[in-house]
């Protein structure tokens, strides 16, 4: 296809379209996104470059703009962590948007489902993504149908559910699908296929069954995670532990609701392993990668903070209102937001919160920070005693007291970065956003990476005292913002 056609992307908020689509226009194509709300796009990279087109699958009325002049839809939405009946809306969405395809004149659906032997007996969850597929054929739109299994990434749903594990389980409890052989893709070789399928007229009509250079067990998938990490992990498997009773385990152990972990689950028993080469045949230059690769990506992303997407962003709140505080755990990462709406100029907020350390504190319980710095100072850490190279001015690698200055965009954000002895890897953010009636939006984000159950318990046990003392300075940098006298 050239760059004159128009692709419309479906689930642009979701962990694979997110990727997807900076990927498609680096290719040169025009990209549409189809959002149920454009308002969680906000803060995207390529914002600028897309057209937006508000709609819903379950809606078919909303299909038919989003459609017009569109040569390829790529279908990446799903309705699980939706209840019980997730197949049901599945299976609903994708006829709804391959009827809209064909009325509009669509020459192909591009489908990412699940890989698994239709013969075997498949759990629900992945019996419900190949009815899926099956059921975008229908209005008889070619369909080209990626099918694959856990998907290896810095915040997919499925690998970060084994990393979670991993991670906070010095010995780990496991179920016997711990033993069931899985062939996992690394996200690049997933985005690598979907693109490549625009030049692939061979690929219409076809069902592809793609997965990375190597074929293990989930045991096998969670001890190299371990090792790439420096951990030692001991898997201890029984036989009596249930898909429900695994699910409310991860439930309790990850971020991943046990709603959305249970279907998952299910499938674990499912041995999912590519049967047909085709997909190698027909894209014989996408150079695959193996598991420990695929790993090693991922931690350097999380590492950079470059991580793109995750799982949660197609399943959080799509509520308009802002709530002022929001505790959040994704991407390894416990996130704690808040946000205030300032009655002054961005401008002034960014200088209220890049004055922050050094001679001037840090404006609210300031000895709360002081003690902090001095018990680091005590156990060997950097503490408080190196204040900041200029009072007015940051720049990135500055140190400011015990944090390191890791990114700074001027006017707009300051990202500091943990040098205090802490079980884990923490930074804090803060960003600011100018809204159109003058007033500014001030973000200001906590991140903590636990290392292990102590790091876990060390953020849990000082959460209220953080809470506080986090709650009390973004009042008080908008307070002096919004202050006549700020620049004083």
């Amino acid at each position: 296809m050239s760059d004159s056609k128009l692709i419309l992307v479906t689930g642009a908020t979701g962990y694979v379209g997110g990727r997807l689509i900076p990927r498609l226009l680096a290719a040169g194509y025009r990209v549409r996104c189809l959002v149920r709300d454009p308002a969680r796009l906000q803060g995207r990279a390529w914002l600028d470059q897309v057209e937006l087109a508000t709609g819903d699958m379950l809606q078919p009325e909303t299909l038919t703009a989003a459609m017009r002049q569109v040569q390829a839809v790529y279908y990446l939405v799903h309705s699980l962590g939706c209840g019980s009946d997730f197949s049901e809306q599945d299976l609903r969405a994708a006829r709804n948007c391959a009827t809209a395809a064909r009325q509009s004149g669509v020459e192909r659906i591009i489908y990412l489902g699940g890989l698994g032997d239709p013969g075997s007996s498949l759990s629900p969850h992945l019996r419900s993504r190949q009815e899926t597929g099956a059921a975008l054929c229908e209005a008889g739109v070619p369909v080209t149908e990626f099918r694959a299994a856990v998907i290896v990434g810095s915040g997919s749903l499925s690998f970060e559910m084994i990393r979670y594990l991993t991670e906070r389980l010095p010995v780990m409890i496991c179920p016997k699908w711990v033993s069931t052989r899985i062939q996992p893709i690394a996200i690049r070789n997933v985005l690598d296929y979907l693109v490549a399928a625009l030049d692939c007229p061979a690929s219409a009509g076809r069902v592809l069954e793609i997965g990375g250079r190597d074929v293990l067990t989930y045991a096998e998938m969670m001890i190299n995670y371990a090792r790439a990490r420096g951990l030692k992990r001991h898997l201890l498997t029984v036989p009596v532990l249930t898909p429900r009773l695994s699910s409310y385990w991860v439930h309790l152990v990850t971020p991943i609701p046990a709603r959305i972990a249970q279907p998952l689950i299910k499938g674990l028993g499912n041995e999912v392993i590519v049967r047909d080469p085709a997909a190698l045949e027909l894209f014989p230059d996408i150079p695959l990668l193996g598991y420990d690769e695929a790993v090693r990506l991922a931690l350097e992303k999380m590492d950079t903070r470059g991580v793109e997407t995750a799982w949660s962003d197609a399943l959080t709140s799509s509520q308009g209102a802002r709530t002022p505080v929001a505790l959040i755990s994704t991407e390894g990462m416990i996130l704690e937001r808040r946000q205030q709406m300032v009655d002054a100029p961005a401008a002034a907020v960014y200088q209220s919160f890049a004055r922050l350390g050094g001679a001037r504190g840090w404006l609210y319980m300031d000895w709360t920070w002081q003690l902090r710095g001095s018990v680091d100072r005590l156990f060997g850490g950097v503490g408080m005693r190196r204040g900041r190279r200029d009072p007015d001015e940051l720049r990135a690698g500055d140190p400011l007291d015990f944090w390191r200055v890791e990114r700074v965009e001027p006017g707009r954000l300051i990202r500091l970065r943990a040098e205090m002895r802490v079980p884990g890897r923490a930074w804090l953010e803060f960003k600011v956003a100018p809204q159109p009636d003058g007033r500014t939006l001030l973000s200001q984000t906590a991140f903590f990476e636990p290392k292990g159950l102590w790091g876990l318990l060390y953020w849990y046990a000082l959460y209220p005292v953080h809470s506080l003392i986090f709650s009390g300075l973004i009042r008080e940098i908008a307070r002096q913002a919004a202050a006549p006298a700020h620049d004083t």
